[in-house]
């Protein structure tokens, strides 16, 4: 499972005693089933390791056209623990902001007054909810949710995993140059939305993920270490995620897997004979 973090000393929060995980899709019919499928696998493992925990997924199919709904529709219909959103956001921080909103709600995001007391920003039930952020396109691992709230319980308000892009149809020149900048290891320097962890309460103070198309995760991270929240970066729940190029996140990850195929293209071109 790799080393265990630094821990930096921190006052220990109340327990974790609800898990919302928050996905949001736009046009993912053929990744959407195994990552709810995935999801699951998650929920159950931390059923079986902290049954206190209740778990809740969110998932925001953001303006989908194909059948990205029928999917989590049938899911969701055989387990009572999905609820589904479907705004028109066409954006991907507006549309994980209000899987948050809806999550802490329990309903569809609304006005302030239609969240719980005990998930109100001054009440005290938001030390006691974890919220994990994935994507649609990713795959998490059977330890992602126990494993953030062991680290949750050892004082960190917010968990950083790791991602390994899908080999499955990807160039592998851009798979060997994304391992070189990647290399596996605890405390890395990367925050990636698909594999993202936080308290609610640190969420909340921190303002949340703004509704803007890309980096919404790097913004709330970046918002959290300015407030001094307890961050760490961790790859022992590394989410595998699709290595396509054509996600259309403008500065997104599949962007960079873009980039990284054109630095390949530019390379092989310049080292070519003639």
């Amino acid at each position: 499972m790799g080393p265990e973090p630094a821990r930096r000393p921190e006052p220990v929060r109340g327990p974790i005693r609800r898990v919302e995980v928050v996905m949001p899709a736009h046009d993912e019919e053929r990744h959407l089933e195994q990552a709810l499928h995935a999801l699951q696998v998650a929920a159950l493992a931390l059923a079986e390791r902290r049954p206190s925990a209740a778990v809740g997924m969110t998932v925001v199919l953001d303006h989908c056209t194909d059948g990205s709904a029928d999917i989590a529709a049938r899911i969701a219909a055989a387990d009572e623990r999905f609820r589904v959103l479907h705004p028109t956001f066409r954006n991907a921080g507006a549309s994980r902001a209000a899987g948050v909103a809806a999550a802490l709600g329990h309903g569809q995001p609304g006005p302030e007054s239609t969240i719980p007391e005990e998930s109100r920003p001054e009440g005290p039930g938001l030390d006691g909810i974890w919220l994990a952020s994935t994507d649609a396109d990713s795959r998490v691992p059977e330890n992602w949710l126990w494993r953030q709230l062991e680290l949750a319980d050892a004082g960190w308000d917010a968990v950083l995993g790791s991602v390994e892009p899908d080999p499955r149809g990807m160039d592998p020149e851009v798979l060997r140059r994304w391992r070189i900048r990647h290399p596996v290891q605890e405390r890395h320097p990367h925050v990636y939305g698909a594999n993202l962890g936080v308290r609610a309460s640190a969420y909340r103070l921190a303002g949340g993920f703004p509704g803007i198309p890309s980096s919404e995760d790097r913004v709330l991270v970046a918002r959290l270490r300015r407030r001094g929240f307890a961050v760490v970066a961790t790859d022992t729940t590394r989410v595998l995620t699709s290595g396509r190029t054509s996600a259309p996140a403008p500065r997104g990850f599949g962007a960079y897997l873009r980039a990284l195929g054109a630095e390949a293209a530019a390379e092989s071109v310049a080292v070519a004979p003639g």
